[in-house]
């Protein structure tokens, strides 16, 4: 079968064939590849920054955004059946003993590090026209949900944020009368899911992203009714005297800098949380005025990865609900449809789109 795969020794992106995987369990699904959207992280990986290849071979099937379709399920299989939509959960807990997470179903709070992540970490990932998987980490997709069911993993990591948030704001032992307010950072594909994820969660919300109107982006936001701050033309304190000072703040940009400066805009008793995972910034820090902001306004930093069951669950219940009120701006967020043989010009950039670029291998 056709595969986008990385050579991790020579940093080569390339489509190959492949063998077509087969059941060895009766667990097991056999899905056949729709779509697999290309993020920061497959550049990451394509770089050698990030990721390796499965123990004792020497490419990486690349691709963790996946919306697939069942063909085949093994015998122990009763929640499955072929042609059911599915998009695949990434991370696979690691085999220690003494991870109490891993050992409890929860692996995206692994604590030894040695979990696996498909396309990412140590496991073949979904830039094939097949893959198998155990039926456990497959969640079926409604059927009219499968022109943006691709979105659900990158929906995923706001669900878990907002999640964590929720169990956060229990520590507040009083509700304020006014609406809260969430700031988002960073207008890609996560940022722009993220808005959406908060707008349905009630909070009033702005989007604070560098480049100047107009473009695609602070179109896609306002189409939802999230106003978009530049800024690159208003600092941190201009934001914070059009909008106010916000409750939550979203990291999706990947931008230190750019995220403590922003910590400047984080109300008393607010939550900052970091999603981006990015390159070392030799940058000045005030560290005492940081923490000292930090300790006398009651504030939490929250950093979150990966995603559990219950937060692709989420985020299919939110893509939903936000085809229902916005279909045409969340359909818009794809804004290019690549074959598997253009995977290394998406992921360098040569034929980046706009917003979310999708590998696609059926049309289904």
């Amino acid at each position: 079968m056709k595969a986008v795969v990385l050579f991790p020794k020579d940093r080569k992106v390339k489509v190959i064939e492949v063998p077509e995987p087969r059941l060895s369990s009766p667990g097991q699904v056999r899905v056949r590849t729709l779509e697999v959207g290309v993020c920061g992280t497959d550049r990451e990986v394509a770089r050698g920054e990030h990721g390796r290849a499965p123990e004792g071979e020497d490419y990486l099937i690349v691709g963790h955004e996946c919306l697939g379709e069942v063909v085949e399920v093994g015998e122990a299989v009763k929640d499955l059946k072929p042609g059911d939509l599915v998009v695949p959960r990434v991370r696979r807990p690691c085999a220690s003993e003494q991870c109490t997470p891993c050992r409890e179903g929860h692996a995206d709070f692994c604590v030894t590090g040695e979990y696996t992540e498909r396309g990412i970490q140590g496991a073949h990932g979904f830039c094939a026209e097949f893959f198998v998987e155990d039926a456990r980490y497959l969640h079926r997709v409604p059927r009219e949900l499968r022109e943006v069911a691709v979105l659900t993993e990158p929906l995923t990591i706001a669900e878990k944020s907002l999640r964590q948030v929720r169990l956060i704001q229990q520590r507040v032992p009083f509700k304020s009368e006014r609406a809260s307010h969430a700031v988002v950072l960073g207008a890609g594909p996560v940022g722009l899911l993220g808005a959406m994820a908060l707008v349905r969660a009630g909070y009033q919300t702005t989007m604070y992203s560098h480049s100047r109107k107009p473009n695609k982006k602070a179109e896609l936001s306002e189409a939802v009714g999230v106003p978009y701050v530049s800024s690159e033309e208003h600092p941190v304190k201009e934001l914070v005297k059009q909008r106010g000072k916000a409750d939550v703040v979203y990291e999706a940009a990947g931008v230190a800098s750019a995220a403590f400066a922003l910590l400047e805009g984080l109300a008393p008793n607010g939550v900052f949380v970091f999603t981006g995972v990015p390159p070392s910034e030799k940058q000045k820090v005030d560290e005492g005025a940081l923490m000292k902001r930090v300790v006398l306004d009651n504030q939490v930093l929250l950093g979150t990865v990966n995603a559990a069951a219950e937060d692709f669950d989420a985020a299919l219940e939110d893509l939903l609900h936000f085809q229902s009120r916005w279909r045409g701006p969340l359909e818009s967020l794809i804004t290019a449809r690549h074959p598997p043989e253009d995977y290394a010009e998406v992921v360098d950039g040569d034929k980046k789109s706009g917003v979310k670029d999708v590998i696609t291998f059926s049309r289904g």
